[in-house]
């Protein structure tokens, strides 16, 4: 299975970064062979609609999931729509973050845990 955590930095050692739509970098994990890469998140500095933006770039990356802080409407709706779990509340690192995917621990979205544009640095 592959999943999208998002990230503070590109590799599996950063920090989960809290934003989806806004997160510094994606680390796509193949959780069966636990093989990963960073892809830098170009949608982090828009001017707007960085979740949509970000949504589309982990369904191209074919993933089956995402592992996040929060999550907004816009990009929730999106994956929602392209049959892409999201687990939010994810903290730590992203390897650590990782595990407790695999283990089950982290908690299923049924909804956006923030508002529209919410994740914009101050």
């Amino acid at each position: 299975m592959k999943i999208a955590v998002t990230s503070t930095g590109p590799d599996m050692d950063s920090l989960v970064d809290d934003r989806f739509g806004r997160c510094g970098y994606f680390i796509i994990v193949d959780t069966d062979t636990m093989t990963n890469e960073a892809v830098e998140n170009s949608s982090a500095d828009a001017m707007g609609g960085a979740g949509i933006q970000s949504s589309q770039l982990v369904i191209d990356r074919g993933v089956t999931a995402v592992v996040t802080g929060n999550c907004g409407p816009n990009a929730f709706a999106i994956l929602n729509a392209a049959n892409i779990k999201v687990y939010t509340g994810a903290s730590g690192k992203v390897a650590d973050a990782v595990k407790a995917f695999k283990d089950g621990s982290l908690q299923l979205a049924d909804r956006p845990n923030s508002a529209p544009g919410s994740g914009k640095r101050g």
